[in-house]
């Protein structure tokens, strides 16, 4: 129970970023556990990857449009989702301080599709890609860019400090990746790297237009409130009560006045509890302020 609550606990205080890179990581794991399993019993592995993965044929991608969005969390390989988690993870951490999680999600998954139109439209309308056959697009790279990108673009002079390179500034980071995407667009993989520049277009497009006080994403975040709000539970209405003018009323002002009271200590002592975690760690919690903590979690 201990365990289970300190997990709730984590994945309720963690950023939209880590969240992204949780989902990512999971299905990575998941998908590598099929293809292993598959790889044991002699079975076709690629079978269930083809629903997911997003095409550059438009009639196929009709037929499965949900792989628009699915084609992100999906991977070939360690490196491939070791190198996007760490890039989201650096701009996420910057965009965060100027910008809401709502908008860091609409950056990455307007960037998502966007990066696939982009690779669907090169490999239909550039002779160099004629009669390549079947070819398909994976990976969260253009969401990632579409975040690097775009909190460039806010910040371009920030310096920031790398591992054996120290302090640069954060629009040669930028500048760097997409010039090293541009130039690898001959040498193999040349999809994935025009949906990464259609993506990092869109980062830079949506940063200007904020400046300009246009939020093109705004439709987006509304579409996903939506969604959101069809999976959460109806509130049940509470029961109309009568109240008689007498001596009892002024009782019933005193009972609503004590449980807003209430809810003003039972606040003060979460944040003194979150202090306490902040300062020693979760682990030096008792188990009162750990079932008092995860009650209050409940009731919000």
């Amino acid at each position: 129970m201990r365990s289970s609550d300190k997990i709730r606990y984590k994945i309720q205080t963690a950023t939209v970023t880590e969240k992204l890179i949780g989902i990512n990581v999971l299905v990575f794991i998941l998908f590598f556990l099929l293809r292993t399993l598959a790889f044991l019993f002699q079975l076709p592995s690629d079978f269930l990857l083809e629903w997911f993965v997003f095409p550059k044929e438009p009639l196929e991608f009709i037929l499965k449009p949900w792989s628009i969005i699915t084609y992100s969390f999906l991977h070939s390989g360690i490196w491939h989702i070791l190198s996007n988690m760490l890039i989201l993870y650096f701009s996420g951490i910057y965009f965060l301080n100027y910008f809401s999680p709502k908008r860091l999600l609409n950056y990455y998954f307007l960037g998502v599709i966007i990066g696939a139109l982009v690779y669907m439209l090169s490999y239909n309308l550039f002779p160099a890609f004629q009669g390549t056959g079947r070819s398909y697009l994976m990976g969260a790279s253009a969401g990632v860019m579409a975040v690097l990108i775009g909190i460039a673009s806010h910040i371009p002079n920030m310096r920031v400090r790398l591992l054996l390179i120290g302090s640069i500034k954060f629009w040669w980071i930028a500048a760097f990746l997409v010039v090293i995407d541009i130039i690898q667009i001959p040498m193999g993989n040349a999809g994935g790297h025009l949906a990464h520049l259609g993506g990092a277009a869109l980062g830079y497009f949506y940063t200007n237009q904020l400046k300009k006080g246009n939020d093109i994403g705004k439709w987006f975040e509304n579409l996903m409130d939506g969604i959101a709000a069809l999976f959460k539970p109806r509130e049940k209405k509470a029961k109309m009560k009568t109240v008689h003018r007498s001596g009892k009323t002024a009782k019933s002002s005193g009972t609503r006045q004590t449980k807003s009271m209430d809810g003003h200590d039972k606040q003060k002592k979460v944040d003194a509890i979150l202090d306490k975690i902040s300062k020693s760690g979760y682990d030096s919690l008792s188990k009162a302020e750990k079932d008092f903590l995860f009650q209050a979690g409940k009731e919000d």
